[in-house]
């Protein structure tokens, strides 16, 4: 029988994530495309747009969040 899905750890959330994306045949770079976007989108409602807080929590440099919330097209960081 599963665990539940909020007693699962990372590794097995994402696991079952992949599994269904692989089913679904998201190709590859989409996929990391849309993690990334949630990931930046999300970490930006929890530090209220501020880029700094950001990309330390995130363990990037605050430039190269800038420039892949560019590229991704995140328009609104907050």
């Amino acid at each position: 029988m599963d665990k539940k899905f909020d007693d699962l750890n990372i590794h097995q959330k994402m696991e079952h994530l992949i599994k269904d994306l692989v089913e679904k045949e998201i190709r590859f770079r989409d996929a990391l495309r849309e993690f990334e976007k949630i990931y930046i989108e999300i970490a930006a409602k929890k530090y209220k747009g501020n880029m700094t807080k950001m990309a330390r929590a995130l363990g990037i440099h605050r430039n190269t969040l800038h420039n892949r919330a560019k590229t991704l097209k995140i328009k609104k960081l907050k």
